[in-house]
């Protein structure tokens, strides 16, 4: 059985959460193995805030690209069939044909790094003509009179059906920009991508 996608507990663990969340979208259940859990959280949120605290700036882009390497050593030791791939600056971009655009038509997920007042990972899990499904592990309330008006555009559309798959469908066009509004990539020296995959469901798709 697909689990439902998670949500942040924190104000800092978008990244580790989102890992996890491709996990739980490519995967049964009872696929997925306890250390994998663990060690998602566990190399994740290492960063330091300006009061030198641990974890309060969440996940840097070294992490990301450490546990693309690692769970692609994991799955070549334990056998187990996922695949990984990790990308950043100009080779971040969204299209059908690009390499995000083809990872979602193969069934893959991609963890990504954009802006939503702060920096922040979400995860894409489907591309439809001119729009992107991803899940933002960050909660908000559609009819929360305090939620941001930077959401009040047809580029965001938030959606309500699909929990194990989308709570948002967001505008390629908007996504690509290189300027920081909400669900924008930003400047390409910040972007980056991790691309994960079932082998064996890519293999038969």
């Amino acid at each position: 059985m697909k689990n439902l996608l998670n949500y942040q507990t924190s104000e800092y663990d978008c990244g580790p959460v989102s890992l996890l969340n491709g996990i739980r979208y490519l995967f049964e259940r009872e696929e997925i193995v306890p250390d994998l859990v663990k060690f998602i959280m566990l190399y994740c949120m290492d960063t330091y805030n300006e009061a030198g605290e641990l974890c309060k700036h969440g996940t840097s882009a070294a992490a990301m690209n450490y546990m693309a390497s690692w769970m692609n050593h994991f799955s070549e030791v334990k056998k187990f069939p996922l695949a990984c791939e990790f990308y950043t600056g100009q080779e971040v971009a969204i299209s059908p044909d690009s390499r995000i655009g083809r990872a979602l038509k193969q069934g893959g997920v991609v963890v990504i790094h954009l802006f939503l007042e702060v920096p922040h990972y979400v995860l894409l899990t489907g591309i439809e003509e001119n729009r992107v499904l991803l899940f933002d592990p960050f909660y908000e309330e559609i009819d929360d009179p305090e939620l941001d008006e930077e959401y009040s555009t047809d580029e965001i559309e938030f959606l309500f059906d699909t929990p194990k798959k989308a709570n948002r469908s967001v505008s390629i066009e908007r996504l690509n920009r290189t300027s920081r509004g909400y669900y924008e990539m930003g400047e390409f020296n910040c972007r980056e991508a991790l691309i994960m995959y079932h082998t064996t469901a890519k293999a038969d798709s």
